[in-house]
């Protein structure tokens, strides 16, 4: 209903509301049970609660003795509980009739297939294609068309990045915890697509590593970037190649000169001779802490990976 326009589904407004109709009957009877409608709930967690509500009092009935009358009930938040509204509920109790002021209407298959023409890529057909062309794994394509707007903003960013699954796993990741924590919803972000794009492609390229463009994603969230120790403002009119140029202002590549890495970790081993010693007795969480060192003297420009190989390269010598 939200994909194609026809409501905002905001429940807690009045948007869309919906009816469950409730029955129980003892284990191996074929006849249904009474029914019981609930009427007018607005909120999918209301809609559970009177369920699980309401199939306990009409086995509690049961169980007691009772019959179950087939009624209208509501059901209350604030105790938890449905009531009884009305007990008429077969069509003749309405006492239906024509409206002579409604004409009848009759819909051609031709209106039919013009409205159906004119409907966007529907959430099922667009997760089929997600999943083929961008080679998506199920769970990432059904997170991206949750909804409209997220789907959108996900083929915008894809269609500027090599690797469309390290895209997914962004916005599904770090962009969407950002917005949880804010309380708003995509169409909201302050990163643009287009800035996301300027944060993935280089970590794509392997030129930053994944703590540098975390910290870019967030100062182009907050409108600062502090790589180091300098903080750097981009409030006001922001380039579109800002992010290049922090990256290469602030010198943030991330190091490739397996020399320099190879040094860095001589000089991490020969600064601490108590954590060797405690890695080559056994104990495995020292290694973390030797490749915190060699990323700190780094400045997260270092290869994790790179640096944990060599670190047990030179550790097992």
């Amino acid at each position: 209903m939200r994909w194609i326009g026809v409501c905002d589904g905001n429940m807690q407004e009045g948007s869309f509301r919906c009816d469950a109709n409730v029955s129980v009957r003892r284990a191996g009877a074929e006849a249904l049970g009474t029914r019981c409608e609930i009427k007018n709930l607005n909120s999918f967690r209301f809609l559970e609660q009177a369920i699980e509500y309401e199939a306990r009092r009409q086995i509690g009935v049961l169980e007691d003795g009772g019959r179950i009358e087939q009624e209208t009930r509501l059901y209350d938040p604030e105790a938890g509980e449905t009531r009884a509204m009305r007990s008429k509920e077969d069509a003749p109790d309405y006492r239906y009739f024509p409206d002579p002021d409604l004409l009848p209407l009759v819909v051609l298959e031709a209106d039919i297939e013009r409205v159906r023409a004119g409907l966007p890529e529907l959430p099922e057909a667009m997760r089929a294609r997600f999943e083929r062309d961008y080679r998506l794994p199920p769970k990432d394509a059904r997170l991206l068309t949750a909804s409209r707007e997220v789907a959108v903003y996900f083929e915008e960013v894809a269609r500027g990045v090599a690797d469309t699954r390290i895209a997914a796993n962004w916005i599904n990741g770090e962009l969407t915890a950002k917005l949880n924590d804010v309380g708003i919803d995509i169409t909201a972000s302050r990163v643009t697509p287009a800035r996301l794009i300027e944060v993935l492609k280089p970590l794509i390229e392997g030129r930053i590593g994944r703590q540098t463009a975390r910290d870019l994603f967030h100062g182009a969230w907050d409108h600062t970037i502090t790589p180091g120790s300098g903080e750097i403002s981009l409030r006001g009119e922001v380039p579109s190649n800002s992010i290049e140029a922090m990256i290469r202002e602030h010198d943030l590549e991330q190091i490739s000169d397996s020399k320099a890495i190879e040094k860095l970790v001589d000089d991490v081993l020969a600064a601490n001779p108590k954590t060797v010693a405690e890695f080559r007795s056994g104990k495995e969480k020292a290694l973390n802490a030797l490749v915190g060192q060699v990323m700190k003297a780094s400045r997260g420009k270092a290869d994790p990976a790179r640096v944990n190989e060599l670190l047990r390269l030179r550790l097992a010598g």
